[in-house]
């Protein structure tokens, strides 16, 4: 499936659901003469290396020949300001509660109107790797931002050859229009202090404006495609899968649910001491067709986290990009990078394709197993979900903390244990439309769900071996299930040190308001933005058995 760019003249105008207002007002200002297009990658290289402020650094880019870059690319450095992650106060979503879009849309056209000074640049990419599902995005950045267009060149599949030829084969899907994001870092607006983020997926289009971090424009266009992917009988996906090829030919495919920091790209790209034979799909974006279970991977390269990456490091080598980090002459005067988060908190870079060897686009095996992150300390290292409803309720209360990838307000906790639906802040459709689709791969297509607790159990750390290791007992085989009493439909494995003594009235007591807690979170889904989130009475129901049992156990 693709989306449609061109359009006969009969089929120009309101009679097309493509056409609507914030749409039409952003694709127009792609045409302006003040408007250069960036058809190669190598071109939006150049741009970048020679913007103001970039930092060339003299480390070479490993074999860019192989995907559109000159042999001699350097890592080009850039770095934002104070700004060194996502502000989600900044969002504003067409067609939800309390969105004026009258409003905004005026602001819209006044920004775009303030562009008409600055050269624009005009690049496209493609999101989705395989011809099942591929869309075309556009992105109108303003000179002076090449390492923004350059680094969503990156991020995303540029237009190759081979892609140009696989977008040709895939089919268009009717009534579903290219992606256009138009973005103005230099806006400002007194009601929007911290940017403005604004999108409306019905019409796949977007604005950022006033914000510079390139997270924004990485998860601001993935929300779109994800959104055209929920619309067509897929699931969207924030986390990691990976295939693990069994010595018996058998093949088992994992998904690992989590935010930037919850330890999933460490599972997805986890080797297990080359144990197993393991393919990887992806440790970030991807989407899973809900009847044959296949998974399509989103984006080619790797926006990670540089906190674990010394200059030394394997993984260096594979860098494309880094942002918010910083630079230092090495003894032989070269210009190297400074890493580990010295700078600040959240340095990023974008790594490539190249250092996940074994690195497909689609995996056509269905999926095997959920895996959500979690960080609830009432939680042991594993549980096993019984039935779709538990599976998903438990995804849409997913308990976890922030991360230094966002931006947070004043005064707000970092380690406080928060819920984020699906490990997916980034959904611009109703809740219940994900909660249906993760039921439906448990129930009706026999996924196995599980949790998995990365955080600490009442104090005890869970380490990565103690994750990897219940892992590898689900993938083997040899794990050795028990109901945990006094609840239907879920099961623990028991692990030293880490079993749930439900002999101990505090524990008791802390697993009872931890449920209560998530009981509240989807109570409140009925009043929160006029009920757009809410989730069916099954959900309720099932976390109000989960509490009773509790109450009642003795």
């Amino acid at each position: 499936m693709s989306t449609i760019m061109n359009y006969s003249r009969d089929d120009v105008g309101p009679q097309n659901p493509v056409f609507g207002r914030m749409r039409t007002i952003i694709e127009t200002a792609f045409y302006g003469n003040n408007v250069e297009k960036v058809s190669s990658l190598r071109s939006a290289y150049e741009n970048a290396k020679n913007s103001p402020g970039t930092i060339v650094t003299d480390m070479n880019v490993y074999h860019g020949d192989t995907f559109g870059l000159p042999s001699e690319a350097k890592i080009l450095l850039f770095n934002d300001g104070a700004v060194v992650g996502r502000d989600a106060s900044a969002r504003r979503i067409a067609g939800q509660p309390g969105v004026d879009t009258a409003d905004l849309d005026k602001k819209l056209m006044e920004a775009v109107y303030g562009t008409r000074y600055k050269k624009m640049y005009h690049a496209q990419v493609y999101i989705g790797l395989d011809p099942e599902f591929m869309v075309r995005a556009h992105l109108l950045v303003p000179v002076g931002f090449e390492n923004i267009l350059y680094n969503w060149m990156l991020n995303f599949q540029y237009r190759s050859d081979e892609y140009v030829r696989m977008y040709k084969s895939s089919i268009p899907i009717e009534n579903e229009g290219d992606i256009y994001v138009f973005a103005d870092p230099d806006w400002h607006h007194p009601e929007h202090p911290t940017g403005l983020a604004y999108f409306n997926p019905e019409y796949n289009c977007a604005a950022i404006l006033g914000m510079r971090y390139f997270g924004e424009f990485k998860k601001g266009t993935l929300t779109l495609a994800w959104s055209i992917a929920n619309r067509h009988g897929y699931a969207a996906c924030h986390g990691g899968q990976k295939r693990y090829n069994l010595p018996d030919g058998s093949k088992y495919v994992a998904s690992v649910f989590g935010l930037s920091g919850s330890g999933k790209s460490t599972i997805t790209h986890n080797r297990h001491h080359d144990k197993y034979n393991i393919t990887i799909l992806h440790d970030d974006a991807f989407v899973i067709n809900t009847e044959t279970g296949a998974s399509i991977a989103l984006e080619p390269t790797y926006f990670d986290k540089t906190a674990d990456y010394p200059l030394n490091a394997d993984a260096t080598r594979y860098l494309l990009t880094l942002q918010n980090c910083g630079a230092t002459l090495d003894d032989d005067d070269n210009i190297v990078c400074v890493t580990e988060d010295i700078r600040n908190g959240n340095g990023r870079a974008i790594k490539s394709k190249l250092w996940s060897p074994n690195r497909v686009d689609k995996i056509e095996e269905p999926i095997n197993a959920i895996f959500w992150i979690m960080k609830d300390p009432t939680i042991p290292p594993i549980v096993k979900l019984k039935s779709g409803v538990l599976g998903s309720v438990m995804g849409a209360t997913l308990a976890t903390k922030r991360s230094s990838a966002e931006s947070l307000a004043k005064g707000v906790d970092i380690n406080a244990l928060v819920y984020e639906p699906y490990a997916n802040p980034f959904r611009t459709y109703p809740l219940r439309q994900d909660y249906e689709k993760f039921k439906h791969l448990v129930d009706e297509k026999h996924v196995e769900c599980y949790i998995i607790n990365t955080g600490d159990f009442m104090g005890k750390k869970v380490t990565p071996k103690d994750t990897l290791g219940v892992i590898e007992a689900v993938v083997d085989g040899t794990a050795q299930f028990k109901p945990w009493e006094p609840f239907k439909n879920m099961e623990i494995l028991e692990l030293e040190g880490f079993t749930p003594d439900m002999e101990d009235k505090n524990y008791c007591l802390q697993l009872q308001n931890s449920l209560k807690r998530r009981r509240r979170f989807i109570s409140e889904r009925y009043t929160v933005k006029d009920g757009y989130d809410m989730l069916p009475a099954e959900a309720l129901e099932v976390v109000d058995e989960l509490v009773s049992a509790l109450h009642t156990y003795k």
